[in-house]
């Protein structure tokens, strides 16, 4: 056996996730850095670890019995890890955040800083939808969660960080022909390409379209930001999207901006978490930095 502590940890978020795609997001991997640490993992066992049935990953119970092992294992390192930092009289412990799949390209320029300062803090990043996120957090399985609009349950306290801007966005050649845009439009060939149930983004694009007047809509439905995102590049139809994932398509040109009345949508992005948690020593430090360093921090990656 000669398997990596790196190929733990993602073997054992596969089968958190069972979903490749899922664990490269929420590591911060592609997805084939992903898959071949999976098959170089696999290569060491005669036994198979997973079985991929189209598109769906199933766990075997081999493979499930591993798992758990290399759980304990990699909580073994974890712990050496925080003792070694706690004698040195560093903070130490784990972080667990729940984060909308848009918060990626936010999140990360919140943890750069904090991580430096605190070397001894673990991480852990679970990407889904809004609906999800604020479940997670409402069931206390994570210390916060990110979301980028309203938070209104009467169990969670949040600090807003940076201002989430949405616009109506096109392919760079297919939307440079329609300087002006007709929304019935989307009823007969333009088809508007949606998140799923859940999502926030889905949720503030229903509302737009209601507000304008718009039903009966051709949908495309899709699973994550980046999914439409690509989508849209492709020429499969329009959305409205945060403007923080698309920088780089928007400076090529490979998409574009539709301006329409009552746009862009403007939102908060929110550092959430539950009024009855006692929050660790480390969400706390991280609470506090985040409140902190806000305003440095957008003026430095985000104006």
């Amino acid at each position: 056996m000669n398997y990596t502590l790196n190929q733990l940890q993602i073997f054992v978020k596969v089968v958190q996730t069972a979903s490749i795609t899922k664990a490269a997001e929420e590591l911060n991997l592609t997805q084939p850095a992903v898959s071949i640490q999976i098959k170089n993992f696999q290569a060491q066992f005669e036994i198979p670890l997973l079985e991929i049935i189209g598109k769906k990953i199933y766990i075997t119970d081999f493979g499930k019995e591993i798992a758990h092992s290399a759980k304990g294992i990699l909580d073994q390192v974890y712990a050496i890890n925080y003792k070694t930092m706690a004698f040195k009289d560093q903070l130490v412990g784990r972080l667990k955040i729940s984060i909308v799949s848009t918060a990626k390209y936010v999140l990360p320029y919140y943890l750069t800083g904090f991580l430096r300062t605190n070397p001894g803090v673990e991480v852990s990043i679970d990407v889904t939808n809004r609906e999800k996120v604020l479940e997670s957090q409402l069931e206390n399985e994570v210390d916060f969660s990110l979301v980028s609009d309203a938070v209104d349950n009467p169990h969670f306290d949040y600090i807003e960080i940076l201002t989430n801007d949405l616009y109506l966005i096109g392919n760079g050649e297919t939307a440079l022909l329609k300087p002006t845009f007709n929304y019935h439009e989307f009823k007969n060939e333009l088809p508007l390409i949606f998140r799923e149930l859940g999502s926030g983004t889905r949720k503030v694009m229903e509302t737009y379209f209601k507000k304008q007047g718009v039903d009966g809509l051709k949908k495309i439905e899709l699973m994550s930001n980046e999914g439409v995102k690509q989508a849209v590049i492709a020429g499969l139809g329009y959305s409205i999207m945060p403007i923080i994932g698309l920088k780089n398509e928007l400076k090529s040109g490979t998409l574009k901006i539709i301006e329409r009345p009552g746009l862009p949508i403007s939102t908060k992005w929110k550092l959430t978490w539950h009024k009855d948690k006692n929050l660790s020593p480390v969400a706390k430090a991280f609470l506090s930095y985040s409140s902190e360093n806000k305003e440095q921090i957008k003026k430095k990656y985000f104006d």
